[in-house]
């Protein structure tokens, strides 16, 4: 009996660390989904503010398009000059923090695309981590 009650706390013990490891994940009204990978301890930046941020952006092949990450260079601006998918998902960020974006098209190129880089259509993915809003 003993031997039992002691492996089922350890099968509970096992259980809690890998429910707290699991990430949180957010799904806005728009169908943004926000997965937090590191919560910051900073502020949450607004639609009308400046971050600074690094981020790794692919198409759901995994191909990458944009990386300030692979570039070395963060890159600093207003929320309210980016796509929706953006504006709404850095602003459940917190300062210090990282989370995956995965953005509908609707939310990001749409029916157009971009550049001949973003096919019509495309959900887009980022991992972006907010350094700072300015």
């Amino acid at each position: 009996m003993k031997k039992t009650f002691l492996a089922l706390l350890a099968g509970v013990a096992v259980s809690t660390q890998v429910t707290a490891a699991a990430p949180e994940v957010e799904i806005l009204p728009s169908g943004v989904r926000v997965e937090h990978l590191e919560r910051g301890e900073g502020v949450r930046p607004n639609a009308s503010s400046t971050v600074l941020v690094h981020y790794h952006g692919t198409l759901e092949n995994g191909k990458v398009f944009d990386s300030s990450i692979q570039r070395k260079e963060p890159i600093s601006f207003p929320l309210s000059g980016v796509i929706r998918c953006w504006t709404e998902g850095v602003q459940r960020i917190r300062v210090g923090g990282k989370a995956n974006l995965t953005c509908p098209s609707r939310t990001a190129y749409g029916e157009a695309g971009a550049g001949g880089t973003i096919p019509p259509n495309a959900t887009l993915k980022f991992e972006v981590h907010l350094l700072e809003v300015q």
